[in-house]
């Protein structure tokens, strides 16, 4: 059994330690889709889900949680997912007098992270409390037929339909792309809101096929969906989120909007999620 590439253990941390917070710069990648930090061409946040969320109370019983983690677009760094898993996972041993301040503590820890201000809300128990997203509003790509060999992001691939203006919602299910670090595939359902000259159809379900084999971060992805819709179909309103797949416990749901003073709230969980 030692020789399969299978089962490898990982060293999961027994004691709290806010030291495993990895913050990553957004800056550099932003760069690479000329966009700076001190000109945002949209607002947003990244609202990640955390399922397996424990600690001790003080007489040593364990208690579980899920919380809901709001980390501002416009904070420097985005915080590393794996990271973030090993830091939840420090908690399972550490004492806390009461919900309110392991709340307090994780929120003061990511925003170190971060940079900037994030809000935690946790909910005790079960995941009752977590809403299914409604997307009954959405047309469906993943019902249309393409034919494509681009697995790489090729903007090149978007059209518009001269002539229209609508106001519609997107949706499709069919998106992945891949951690930069790890290389494993993270799989989302990816929402686009707009208003204006009408997005051909056909021609962005291509373009989120493209992105199959790239490697970039959750965020940073719909960053750059959002950078290319902007530049090439110029819509009047324009706002794209993903609800990425649960790994290790966590889901990031990363949204950005030419709403620049958009207010962060939890996102509601799709059914794949």
């Amino acid at each position: 059994m030692s020789d399969i590439p299978l089962g490898k253990a990982t060293a999961y941390p027994t004691a709290y330690d806010r030291d495993l917070l990895f913050p990553v710069p957004r800056s550099a990648n932003r760069r690479e889709l000329g966009i700076t930090d001190d000109d945002l061409p949209f607002g947003g946040f990244d609202h990640w889900r955390a399922y397996e969320l424990s600690w001790l109370m003080p007489s040593g019983q364990p208690v579980v949680a899920l919380a809901d983690i709001l980390v501002p677009c416009d904070s420097p760094n985005l915080v590393e997912s794996k990271s973030m898993k090993l830091y939840f996972n420090s908690l399972n041993q550490h004492v806390f007098a009461d919900a309110e301040l392991a709340r307090r503590t994780m929120e003061q820890d990511l925003s170190d992270a971060a940079g900037a201000p994030v809000s935690i809300i946790v909910h005790a128990g079960d995941a009752s409390a977590v809403h299914t997203a409604d997307v009954t509003d959405a047309v469906l790509l993943d019902d249309l037929r393409v034919t494509t060999a681009t697995y790489q992001p090729a903007p090149q691939l978007l059209d518009c339909v001269p002539g229209t203006d609508v106001e519609e919602t997107l949706c499709s299910h069919l998106f992945r792309s891949n951690c930069p670090i790890t290389a494993q595939p993270d799989w989302g359902s990816v929402l686009i809101r707009y208003r204006g000259e009408q997005i051909e159809h056909r021609s962005l379900l291509s373009y989120l096929i493209s992105y199959r084999l790239h490697e970039g971060f959750h965020e940073h992805c719909v960053e750059q969906i959002f950078k290319d819709l902007s530049d090439i179909c110029k819509p009047q309103a324009l706002q794209v989120s993903i609800n990425f797949l649960r790994r290790g416990g966590l889901e990031i749901n990363p949204l950005r909007s030419s709403d620049r003073k958009v207010v962060a709230y939890p996102l509601g969980r799709l059914v794949r999620q």
